[in-house]
């Protein structure tokens, strides 16, 4: 008989929250997460247009799905996508232990030409984007991906088929409303020798298992996904509640997280000669650093 296996005791989850989800059955583990009051914060250090809200919105929302798939507090996941010439010079986000935090920066009279709704392209030309995952013994996996198809969300799925050869879906929904803004997703992937944590070998991107999930998954809608009445759990139960047993499992609580302080920035001064902190100093005498994540400001007299 189908069924949901709750491990850890969990009244439903709405936002803010990474749940992560197996179908034992079927070798495939996913990760689902909405963001709201975090996203808002995220986005309030700078007064970005709607289309940069939106992108960010949906990077945000796959730092931690993809973040959420790294074990140990230290563990990281950073996101950041350059180009060369485009209306977008860079977008980075990162995610450690629950903490997302994420910016652009941009050409506001480039960006105002594009209209509401610009494409992938039009946003970043020819760029690329660049995913790495650090463990939390620091060791470091990274993946160089084109900017190609029409989301974020394609071009890291593109980043596990070839730098990692897991077969993955990902779909990611972001919207603005009348409380706020809204960004939300799904990721889904098959481990064709089993378990979570076991070595993949003989990956197969036409596995009839994978097919099979990847279909359901694939049925997955925006407004389900940002439906903020209808839980993490209900959305997974509607996408495979035909399956033999389906494990849910709460994960990190998702937070606004900057690791800036006056203390990191001094440490990082520091490691420039003297000579160059010199130039680094106003006529006060004071090295003035702004963090670009939070638009906090800190004045360092070193």
């Amino acid at each position: 008989m189908a069924g949901m296996a709750d491990t850890t005791d969990l009244t439903e989850t709405f936002s803010d929250v990474l749940m992560g989800f197996t179908l034992p059955a079927r070798s495939a583990r996913g990760r689902i997460v909405r963001l709201e009051g975090v996203l808002e914060q995220v986005l309030a250090a700078h007064d970005y247009p709607a289309p940069i809200t939106h992108l960010l919105g949906e990077a945000l929302v796959l730092v931690a799905l993809m973040g959420g798939l790294l074990k140990g507090e230290q563990a990281q996941m950073t996101m950041q996508a350059q180009t060369q010439g485009g209306t977008i010079s860079l977008l980075v986000c990162d995610y450690r232990d629950g903490a997302v935090r994420g910016y652009a920066d941009f050409d506001a009279v480039r960006l105002a030409k594009l209209g509401a709704n610009p494409s992938l392209e039009a946003l970043f030309g020819d760029g690329y984007l660049g995913i790495t995952f650090e463990t939390e013994g620091r060791q470091r996996y990274q993946g160089i991906v084109p900017l190609e198809g029409d989301s974020l969300a394609a071009a890291c799925e593109s980043y596990f088929s070839q730098s990692e050869q897991i077969p993955t879906l990902i779909r990611v929904a972001s919207r603005a409303g009348a409380g706020g803004r809204t960004a939300a997703g799904i990721l889904i992937q098959h481990l064709p020798e089993g378990e979570e944590g076991r070595e993949r070998l003989h990956v197969r991107m036409d596995h009839p298992d994978w097919e099979h999930v990847a279909i359901l998954a694939g049925t997955t809608g925006h407004d389900e996904l940002l439906d903020q009445s209808l839980s993490l759990e209900g959305i997974v139960w509607r996408l495979f509640h035909e399956e033999d047993e389906v494990r849910v499992q709460a994960g990190a609580r998702i937070s606004r997280g900057c690791r800036c302080s006056t203390a990191h920035y001094e440490a990082v001064i520091a490691r420039f000669p003297p000579e160059e902190q010199a130039e680094m100093r106003g006529p006060d005498g004071v090295i003035a650093v702004d963090c670009a994540f939070c638009s906090r400001s800190f004045a360092l007299a070193i």
